[in-house]
């Protein structure tokens, strides 16, 4: 029998816990009529998983490479909230042809609506203190196979997140961030209708877990802002859920957790006002039910006003 396994539930999560071109993570605004466009190219790949908490190698369909385009605007609404929508477009395939039996999967995902608000930005001693809030909201907007893993573009589910962030900066340009999150997610409708998740279920639908998450960074910007760099950890731990049962699919209410490092850098051009570029690298270093993925992204930012 072919062992198989899962991936990352959020491809939103795998994407922008290391982009920095204003997203629901960060600490960075837009003012009023204000807008950000960022397009970001990234790469992840695995030929390990965890199947519960073993780490298992991938006997059969070898390395799993995950490809995401994702488009992302900010936009400032006011100068204390912004509103930030995103649409990735996957393709999930297989390094080995598998005799055609694996065809893979490719598509428009998800769509992500947020809210970031500023609550707080005030010097507090050598520094400048800064808390925020995020509501967001995710829906899938095309008909995708959410059950087909690994190669599945996403969890196929409805998901409402609040998400509150802290971050204090130095005048030097070092900063540290932190964020917190809660994701309440809701059913996915499958293609077979019985399955099984420590007990029997006759039904085409499935309750995907919802979950925690957590981001904490280490940063500074320097020669002039122009420059930022950043150290990474990211977290995603679901609330329940099931483990991948030996030599069966993984499945949405499977419980994925997962951390991960990253490392970021972003330049700011001052001949160009507005143009930016970033690259990032991250590692899945722990997980249950969830690939090793190692990947990398590069892409460019543009602020510009209405």
């Amino acid at each position: 029998m072919m062992k198989k396994f899962t991936f990352l539930l959020a491809t939103l999560l795998f994407v922008t816990e290391w982009l920095q071109a204003q997203t629901p993570l960060d600490a960075i605004m837009m003012k009023q009529r204000e807008s950000c466009f960022a397009l970001v190219y990234d790469e992840g790949k695995f030929d390990q998983y965890w199947e519960g908490k073993n780490l298992r190698t991938n006997a059969t369909i070898a390395t799993v490479n995950r490809q995401t385009v994702l488009p992302l605007m900010a936009i400032g609404v006011h100068n204390k909230v912004n509103l930030i929508v995103a649409v990735p477009y996957v393709k999930s395939f297989s390094s080995e042809l598998n005799g055609g039996k694996f065809a893979g999967a490719k598509g428009f995902q998800d769509l992500n609506l947020a809210l970031k608000g500023e609550i707080v930005n005030k010097q507090v001693g050598k520094g400048k203190l800064a808390a925020l809030a995020t509501i967001g909201y995710s829906t899938p907007i095309t008909n995708y196979l959410s059950d087909y893993r690994p190669y599945s573009i996403g969890f196929g589910a409805n998901e409402v997140s609040l998400r509150g962030i802290v971050q204090y900066k130095l005048a030097m340009g070092i900063y540290v961030r932190g964020a917190m999150a809660y994701l309440w997610r809701g059913q996915t409708q499958i293609e077979r209708d019985y399955y099984y998740n420590n007990g029997s279920y006759y039904t085409t639908w499935m309750d995907v877990p919802n979950a925690w998450s957590y981001n904490g960074v280490v940063g500074i910007r320097t020669l002039k802002n122009s420059l930022l760099l950043e150290a990474n950890i990211s977290g995603l731990n679901s609330t329940s859920g099931d483990d991948i049962r030996k030599y069966n699919a993984a499945q949405p209410t499977n419980k994925v957790d997962s951390e991960q490092l990253g490392f970021q850098a972003q330049y700011y051009f001052n001949k160009v006002k507005g143009l930016g570029l970033l690259t990032y690298y991250y590692q899945v270093i722990n997980g249950r039910n969830v690939g090793k993925v190692s990947g990398f992204g590069i892409g460019g930012t543009y602020v510009f006003k209405i």
